[in-house]
């Protein structure tokens, strides 16, 4: 088990992350949760509030040409 300190920075507390529990990317948010005594951080799950209005941005022609990757696969029936 690691230990750290807490430290002010400028108006919120910080906690530093020691070497070997640091997270490997910087570019992402992450979330926190507090549940009693404990802090949980973990990266943030995206959302899909706005998920249709995204797949509304599709042009018309969106895949027209299918994938184009692979032949499709045979199955059994259900």
């Amino acid at each position: 088990m690691a230990t750290t300190r807490v430290f002010r920075s400028g108006h919120s507390q910080a906690v530093r992350i020691p070497a070997d529990l640091q997270y490997d990317r910087t570019d992402i948010d992450y979330e926190i949760i507090r549940e009693g005594d404990e802090l949980r951080v973990y990266p943030a799950r995206h959302r899909l509030d706005n998920l249709a209005d995204k797949f509304a941005a599709f042009s018309e022609d969106f895949m027209s040409d299918g994938r184009g990757d692979e032949p499709d696969q045979s199955r059994d029936a259900l």
